[in-house]
């Protein structure tokens, strides 16, 4: 089975673990998903099966969107209620100086990624060397907030929505805005709700050629050139500008590239969706 679609991960599980599930449920062996969850986390993971878990890294996957509520005063250091070691009255705070401070942060957002997380350091992952105790350099990353919003502040809880780009910590940009109210805080609750143009549709079945970063291109070669794989020459293509296309044709498609006057397959017999 040939199939992309998006399912909805429930909190307090490993993103593996659900693929598991997701896997079982449908009989299938080959299959992946892009874009981690934490395992408190909950929301979007997109899924694909067969040939369509080739396609991740040329999908519209970005920005992406997050909800997520903030409690004011819980100290832990994964940032988020998994490993909560204390919790510290804090004054309740005027909304509008919430709101203002929440608005601050759009743009370039440069931070400390968490010690509990996926980042390599000298080969071995942040999160299990923090779990020994042992002393990790993290190197501080950027990240742009395209937009943050407060949905709700009902002390000391602050809701807020966040589109972001690839890769941001949704768990430090919370501890940062503690920060910024003048306290520490940690993650109650964190949902992605949106994966560019992905979102949770009851896993319905998506045509990929819809969700492509590609541009769509043309060629004087026929199906069968492309299907084999022959060599391309950027004469024949209608497009020539250096970029990533895709090509379509009756039962499959094929990503190419075009850099320095040159033509060459990143994928090929693709197949293409039917209903």
């Amino acid at each position: 089975m040939n199939r992309l679609f998006v399912a909805y991960k429930p909190p307090f599980i490993p993103s593996n673990t659900f693929l598991n599930r997701i896997k079982r449920k449908y009989g299938q062996k080959k299959a992946g998903f892009s874009g981690t969850l934490d395992p408190f986390a909950c929301g979007t993971l997109i899924i694909a099966f067969g040939a369509y878990t080739k396609l991740f890294r040329f999908l519209k996957k970005y920005p992406k969107t997050y909800r997520a509520t903030l409690w004011l005063g819980a100290q832990s250091p994964s940032l988020d209620i998994e490993r909560i070691e204390k919790i510290r009255h804090t004054a309740s705070l005027p909304l509008k100086q919430v709101k203002q401070t929440l608005q601050s942060f759009k743009g370039d957002f440069t931070y400390i990624p968490p010690l509990f997380s996926a980042k390599k350091i000298d080969g071995k992952r942040a999160y299990k060397a923090a779990a020994k105790g042992e002393n990790i350099d993290l190197k501080p990353v950027t990240s742009h907030i395209y937009d943050i919003r407060l949905l709700a502040y009902r002390h000391p809880f602050v809701s807020f929505e966040a589109r972001v780009s690839e890769g941001t910590y949704i768990r430090s940009l919370g501890e940062y805005i503690a920060k910024a109210l003048g306290c520490e805080g940690s993650l109650s609750y964190l949902e992605r709700t949106q994966e560019g143009l992905f979102c949770y549709q009851e896993e319905k079945p998506l045509d990929p050629l819809e969700y492509l970063a590609t541009i769509p291109n043309y060629t004087t070669y026929s199906p069968q050139h492309i299907w084999h794989g022959k060599k391309l020459f950027i004469q024949d293509l209608q497009n020539q500008t250096p970029g990533r296309y895709h090509l379509v044709f009756e039962n499959f498609f094929a990503i190419i590239e075009v850099q320095n006057k040159s033509v060459r397959y990143l994928l090929n017999q693709i197949p293409r969706y039917k209903q």
